[in-house]
């Protein structure tokens, strides 16, 4: 399967609330646009090390864009919705909300989302048929 071109979606593999967001953007991908790979994963890793994105402070989604660009925190879960098309596109407002609020709110959920959702052992196995989705 040739992946030039598309976005790939950085995410925690053993929060549950990540888990369950890729399997919500999995449903809503109509044109394909995404792959995945988890944070703890080779792939994951390599793409983190080549971008230099300090995990410390991003550890729960990443949106890597074709090339060197990416985006985090709210940045990215507002893209990833804006792809989607359609209705999706109305996410466009909460541009208008400056995005230190943004990631502010973003940041809570994320330092709370073990707690909330809990987390696996180990990262998420992909069924066989959404397997060539994920990377590595």
């Amino acid at each position: 399967m040739d992946e030039k071109g598309k976005k790939i979606i950085l995410f925690d593999g053993v929060c549950n609330l990540c888990n369950s967001s890729i399997q919500f953007v999995i449903k809503r991908d109509k044109k394909d646009i995404f792959r995945y790979a988890a944070l703890q994963s080779q792939v994951g890793q390599k793409l983190i090390d080549e971008r230099a994105i300090d995990i410390s402070k991003v550890d729960s989604i990443i949106l890597v864009e074709p090339g060197v660009a990416y985006y985090t925190k709210s940045d990215a879960a507002l893209n990833i919705a804006k792809s989607f098309g359609g209705v999706w596109k109305i996410v466009n407002v909460f541009t208008w909300i400056p995005k230190s609020f943004r990631d502010a709110v973003y940041n809570f959920v994320a330092r709370n989302r073990y707690r909330w959702f809990g987390q696996k052992d180990a990262c998420m196995i992909p069924t066989p048929e959404l397997r060539a989705k994920f990377l590595g």
